[in-house]
Order: C-alpha cells, then structure tokens, then sequence
C-alpha cells in the first residue's frame, strides 16, 4: 500500500504522530538502553527527513536543538515523514561522556555488524531497522574537550544536492570535510542518503545563538523540500548573507605547555600575522606569543585555560 509506513515493526499513518523505543542494547546488570524516536508524518507523502542529535553523549547542544524542535511542533510535517531522535547515546549522555557503555566511539562504529562490539551492535540495528527509511539527515554535534565550533556545516563536497542543502541550512560557514571511515555521516552517504553534518557549541554546554542556528536550520531544510510551508520563519538575514565556504583548513597546536590565552573570538576572520594568543607558565616568569600563519576564518577555539604541548587550540579555515 503506498500509504504505509513501518519503522521498528509499527505501522504509522498518514497525518500520525508516534513514539517508539529501540532498545536492541542492555547494560550487563541486563537493564536495557531505550532510544526514543518520534516519527511524524504528514498528511501527504513526500521525502522522509531525520534529525538526530547525541551520537556522543556529552554533546548536549544538538540534543537541545532537537528537543526543541519537537517541543515546538515545528518537527510535524505536512508532506512527507519527519524522524527525531534526540538522543541516540543515552548512556553517554547519563554518564556526561562522550563514549558508547562498552567504552567505544559510537561514531566509529558505523555501519557496524551484528556480531561486532555493543556500539557496533548498536550501529547495526540503527542502519537496518531505521535508515532505509530516510532520504535526509541533519546530524547534531558539538566540538569536544572545550574547544567551541562556531556554527558551521560539514560536507565532503562532492555532491552537488547536498550543497545546496548546506546554503539552504543557512549556518554561518559550509565546511568540505572528508568522510571518515565507520563514521554516521560515511555510512549514510554510501547509501545515497544526503547528510549535513552540523557542528555548533561544545561539549557538555547549552548555547542560546547556535541552539537557535540549528533550529532555523532544520525550518530552511524542511520548507525547501517542501515538508512544511515555513515561509513566515524564513530568515531574511540568511538569504542577505550566504554561509562562508570553506575549502581548506588546519589547526594551530601548542608549541608548550601553560596558562593559554586567546587573543581573538571565535567565527572571526583574521589577517595574516595578527597576535592570535598566548602561552605563559603560571610564575610570572615565561609568555610566548603566536601568530597567524595565514589569513583565515576562526572555525573553533580552545575554551581551556590550561593546555599542554600538541594540544589543539584553534582551527582556522580557508576559501
């Protein structure tokens, strides 16, 4: 029947809104990891989009982003499917860590085998029970380990749809990143599903502006496939001002260890040999300033006072 939808062994109609769980993972004292998915459909059919956040479980402010869609109705289509699932690392996300409960990078796991670790399990069933489904994803993250994103959406730059896609989100800068291997992202595209990547805040924080980025975000997305008429929330100020294509980037590590301090903000563009920061001990005795090598765009800043040699502290992009 062309009106039929089933997800996770449940029918859903035409106009329906529903919550399941999938829960094909269990702790070892054998309580199980329920993942909450709200599947809206409209009343007509159409494309079948998903929005997920909480791959890592310490990256919060995607799970607000989609939470907050729900909250608002916006996530309810008048044509076509809408899948939410805010939260897929829910032990992570009970632990404030980034890892999957068998200690594992839920986002290196991917398309993962059904008799592979608990993640890669976990992966499995994900791809098989829920993607075929989805034509569209907007997945959610943050940066980690206190380093901030400035909003931005990532591609590999390859397909000429999902740029579109990245201008139509509307964020600040669209960044040609590669998909790494088991990655979400990898896995969905070599399914010939279009996939932005958005990355926005850090770990374990709330951030009003870039919550607000990926909400608008998901509305653009939405009305331009034709989901839902949101002509009334269409930002003016994203049409006046098209995202920063970033094609190249590189990151600027600590030459030593120290009290770090930065001399600029995040998402700004910076001239080549401006004083970026600097790096001192915390005697009074030694402060090493750097520059910039070449003129760039701020992608993601460093928050920790406190780093050590190697440690990244800003990522710059370049057009």
């Amino acid at each position: 029947m062309p009106n039929e939808f089933k997800i996770l062994n449940q029918k859903i109609s035409l106009g329906q809104t529903i919550q399941l769980k999938m829960d094909i993972a269990q702790l070892s004292i054998g309580t199980k990891i329920e993942v909450p998915i709200i599947v809206s459909r409209g009343k007509k059919e159409g494309p079948c989009l998903l929005l997920i956040g909480g791959i890592h479980g310490d990256e919060t402010n995607g799970v607000e982003i989609v939470r907050q869609l729900i909250a608002s109705e916006l996530h309810r289509p008048d044509c076509g499917t809408v899948i939410c699932i805010p939260l897929l690392n829910v032990f992570g996300f009970l632990n404030q860590t980034r890892e999957f409960p068998d200690g594992r990078d839920l986002n290196r796991a991917f398309p993962g085998s059904i008799k592979g670790s608990l993640a890669s399990r976990f992966a499995y069933h994900l791809m098989m029970k829920v993607i075929p489904k989805v034509n569209y994803c907007i997945d959610y993250h943050t940066g980690g380990a206190q380093r901030f994103n400035y909003s931005q959406v990532r591609i590999d730059g390859t397909d000429d749809e999902t740029l579109e896609l990245a201008k139509i989100f509307g964020s600040p800068f669209i960044v040609y990143s590669k998909n790494k291997e088991k990655t979400f992202r990898k896995s969905m595209v070599d399914l010939g599903k279009k996939v932005l990547l958005f990355e926005g805040g850090k770990s374990l924080n709330l951030d009003k502006i870039v919550t607000k980025v990926g909400i608008q975000g998901a509305i653009n997305v939405m009305h331009h496939l034709g989901m839902r008429d949101f002509s009334s929330k269409i930002s003016k100020h994203s049409k006046e001002n098209p995202p920063i294509l970033i094609k190249s980037s590189k990151w600027i590590r600590a030459k030593q260890s120290g009290m770090y301090r930065s001399y600029i903000n995040v998402g700004q563009k910076v001239e080549k040999g401006i004083k970026l920061g600097s790096i001192s001990d915390p005697f009074g005795t030694n402060e090493t300033i750097f520059k910039n090598p070449q003129e760039g765009y701020i992608l993601n800043a460093n928050h920790s006072p406190v780093v050590n040699q190697g440690d990244a502290l800003l990522h710059i992009g370049f057009e």
